[in-house]
């Protein structure tokens, strides 16, 4: 059997736990024992990392999969893999969830998983900074790395609607301003493709085909809800939080013709319309 080892189990694992069935076993880190219900109630094996119970699991996964993000003093999933180097004999797949952060300010224009890496930010500079570490686990030591850049992530419990339902949404509208998103169940099936097709040193974008205004997503979704839209905040005018803020300092869409043409993949939601619609016809 398939042992799938999630380092951090957010949002994507859950999603990817769920699709993957019986046919696999799947265990789940979390750093709190307040946490291990939850990986339970999402069908895996829960396991408190820090701790030594990581060891043997990781002597047993054959998919190992992080969504831990770097820290100023590095990455401590990169750590960890190569402190257990030749004590992994059952890995044939090593992959890591990163983010599109690590491209920067590209004016609008185009990007794809050649364009060099030019963070805008320090958080996306330590994005950057990782991705070149799990790269280095792969050129100096020939682990399996695969490298996903995910696009801004949304799905059921997650998305415009929830936002509106809270009160939270705001339109707050950058001229020109642009992001790219990309839904859960098709990271799931990028992921999935890579399992079926790996190729050890690829990096991947995970994006949908539609790249728009953040503004543009709030306005579909309220209109879908039948709820008011909510009024436009000029950028220069909103009260953003630093890290909210910085996400508007990179403007650039997303290519993903390499899963499309490597991991033959065929997105169920190509954009956010698709997306929104799809959500709320399964969840209300």
């Amino acid at each position: 059997m398939p042992h799938l080892l999630c380092l951090g189990f957010g949002f994507t694992a859950r999603a990817l736990t769920g699709a993957l069935g019986p046919g696999w076993r799947v265990t789940g880190t979390t750093r709190h024992a307040a946490g291990l219900d939850a990986v339970r109630a999402a069908g895996a094996e829960p396991l408190l990392w820090p701790g030594e119970e990581l060891t043997p699991a990781l002597a047993q996964a054959t998919h190992v999969l992080s969504s831990v993000p770097p820290r100023d003093a590095g990455d401590p999933a990169q750590a960890l893999m190569a402190a257990h180097l030749g004590r992994m004999p059952r890995l044939e797949w090593l992959g890591l969830l990163s983010t599109t952060g690590v491209y920067g300010d590209h004016g609008g224009g185009w990007v794809d998983e050649d364009t060099p890496l030019v963070p805008a930010t320090h958080r996306g500079g330590l994005r950057a900074a990782q991705n070149a570490a799990w790269m280095d686990l792969w050129r100096q030591h020939g682990l399996p790395v695969h490298i996903f850049r995910l696009a801004g992530i949304y799905g059921p419990g997650r998305s415009a609607f929830d936002k509106l339902r809270d009160g939270s949404a705001r339109r707050i509208v950058k001229p020109g301003q642009v992001f790219s998103r990309i839904h859960v169940d098709d990271i799931v099936q990028v992921l999935r493709a890579s399992f079926a097709r790996p190729h050890p040193g690829r990096a991947y974008n995970v994006a949908d085909d539609a790249p728009g205004p953040p503004q543009d997503v709030i306005e579909h979704a309220a209109r879908l809800l039948g709820v008011p839209v909510p009024p436009d905040q000029p950028f220069d005018q909103a009260e953003l939080t630093p890290m909210a803020r910085s996400f508007y300092a990179d403007n650039k869409r997303v290519r993903n013709d390499r899963i499309k043409n490597e991991l033959e993949v065929r997105l169920k939601y190509p954009d956010y319309r698709a997306g929104l619609a799809a959500v709320l016809s399964a969840h209300g």
